[in-house]
C-alpha cells in the first residue's frame, strides 16, 4: 500500500513537472485589452503576446507592432494568422528571441491622420499607444528593438511609420503592403476607391484629382523618393509579396526605388495570392528577419 502511495506520488510530480515545461515553453496570447486615447477620444483594443519566460523573468524584452489588414481587427493575427503558434515554434527552436508582439485595432484607419484630421490614428499610435506599451509592458524603449510589421493595410503602415519615424523603429517587415503605383491610383476603379480609401485621402476624387497633396504625403513611394539613401538606410526592411498579389506591382516598384538609392533591403516574392495562406507561410520569416536584427 505504502509502495502504491510512492508511486502515485511520483506520477502526480512527474504529471506536474512535465505540465510545467509545458507552460515554460508557451508563450501567452491575452485579447481584449484596452487602452484609452485622448487623440481619438475612444478606447482602442488590442491583443499582446507574451513570450514563454514573460512571467517569470525580470529582463526586458523586443518588441514587435504587428498591423492587421482593412477590415480586419486586433484579434486577426491571433484568429487568422496563429500568431502563438509561429512565435512559440519559433522562440522554442532558438530560430527567434523571446519577443512581446503587439496588435493594436486600427479600423480602416490605414494607420495615418485622416484628410480632414477627423481621426487621427497615427498621432495616437506613435505618441500615446507606443509610450502606453512601454510604460506598462517589460520592453526594452530603445528603437533597435522595436519593429513594425503587417499584412496589407498593415504592411502600408509598417513602411509608412518606419520611413516616417526612423528613430522609432529599427526593422520593417511588410507582408503584401499596399503600396500603389500613382498609375494605378489614377486608374482605380471609383467603387474600389470610395471603399477603401475615401475616409483617409478624400470621397468623390477621381482620376489625376487623387494625386493631390494629402495623397502625396502618404504614398509610401513618394516618401522614398523624397528621403535620401542615409535617412532610409536607418531602418532595415524585409518585404514580401506574393507573385498573384494586386500589390505586386506596387511592391516591385518600392523595391527598385530602395535599390536605385542603394538602400539595404531584402525583397521576397514567392508564389501566392492575397491569402491568410501566405501571409501565416511568411510571418515566421518576417520574425527571423526582425529576430536578427535584435541580436545585433
Amino acid at each position: 500500500m505504502k509502495a502504491l502511495s510512492r508511486n502515485f506520488l511520483m506520477l502526480i510530480l512527474t504529471l506536474f513537472s512535465f505540465s510545467e515545461i509545458i507552460a515554460q515553453s508557451e508563450g501567452v496570447l491575452i485579447e481584449g485589452r484596452t487602452v484609452n486615447s485622448t487623440v481619438l477620444n475612444k478606447s482602442v483594443k488590442y491583443s499582446i503576446y507574451l513570450p514563454p519566460d514573460y512571467s517569470t523573468s525580470s529582463r526586458k524584452y523586443p518588441v514587435v507592432y504587428l498591423l492587421h489588414g482593412y477590415s480586419d481587427d486586433q484579434t486577426a493575427w491571433s484568429q487568422f494568422g496563429e500568431i502563438k503558434y509561429y512565435a512559440d515554434k519559433a522562440i522554442e527552436s532558438g530560430l527567434i528571441p523571446s519577443m512581446i508582439i503587439v496588435m493594436p485595432d486600427a479600423g480602416y484607419s490605414w494607420y495615418c491622420n485622416s484628410y480632414d484630421g477627423k481621426e487621427n490614428y497615427e498621432d495616437f499610435f506613435i505618441k500615446e499607444f507606443i509610450p502606453f506599451v512601454d510604460t506598462t509592458y517589460h520592453t526594452k524603449k530603445q528603437k533597435i528593438y522595436r519593429a513594425v510589421s503587417g499584412l496589407s493595410m498593415g504592411g502600408f503602415g509598417s513602411m509608412f511609420y518606419a520611413i516616417k519615424y526612423p528613430q522609432f523603429f529599427g526593422v520593417a517587415a511588410p507582408l503584401s503592403a499596399g503600396v500603389l503605383t500613382d498609375d494605378e491610383v489614377v486608374s482605380m476603379n471609383d467603387k474600389l476607391w470610395e471603399t477603401y480609401f475615401s475616409r483617409v485621402i478624400g470621397p468623390g476624387l477621381k482620376g489625376k484629382d487623387r494625386l493631390d497633396k494629402y495623397r502625396e504625403k502618404i504614398s509610401i513611394l513618394e516618401m522614398v523618393s523624397q528621403k535620401s539613401k542615409e535617412e532610409l538606410s536607418r531602418v532595415r526592411f524585409w518585404i514580401d509579396c506574393g507573385d498573384d498579389d494586386d500589390f505586386i506591382k506596387g511592391n516591385c516598384f518600392l523595391h527598385l526605388a530602395l535599390t536605385e538609392k542603394g538602400v539595404p533591403h531584402e525583397f521576397r516574392v514567392r508564389d501566392g495570392f492575397h491569402t491568410w495562406s501566405y501571409w501565416r507561410s511568411g510571418i515566421t520569416n518576417a520574425l527571423e528577419f526582425i529576430g536578427k536584427r535584435f541580436r545585433n
